[in-house]
């Protein structure tokens, strides 16, 4: 497999892992201590480190890194979106179109000079 196929496919399953991690836990631990959310979170972003760490490793061999950092904050955006809608219940707002066109203009900018 291509090392920018492998890196973007590590970063997509990163990514899920970070955003359950990250925010998960605002809908399935509300009623449960700080501190179970806490040591829960931690332990789903190991899972995270697992995939976020080759995925870097990988992708440093043939992207810089401000283009190694872009394509992540893309990956981002569009794991946390869809996770937002359909698993939090948040209402689909215009702001996250306009998000995304300007993330698709930093990804222009940092790729031009490639």
């Amino acid at each position: 497999m291509p090392p920018i196929v492998t890196t973007t496919l590590l970063l997509i399953l990163s990514n899920l892992f970070m955003t359950f991690a990250w925010y998960g836990h605002l809908k399935t631990m509300k009623t449960q201590p700080l501190i179970y959310a806490i040591l829960v979170s931690w332990g789903i972003a190991f899972f995270e480190y697992m995939l976020q760490v080759p995925a870097n490793r990988i992708g440093s061999s043939m992207l810089t890194l401000p283009q190694l950092k872009i394509m992540q904050e893309v990956i981002t955006l569009s794991v946390f979106v869809p996770f937002a809608v359909f698993y939090m219940g948040q209402p689909i707002k215009l702001d996250y179109l306009w998000a995304g066109l300007c993330m698709v203009g930093a990804v222009f900018f940092i790729f031009r000079s490639a």
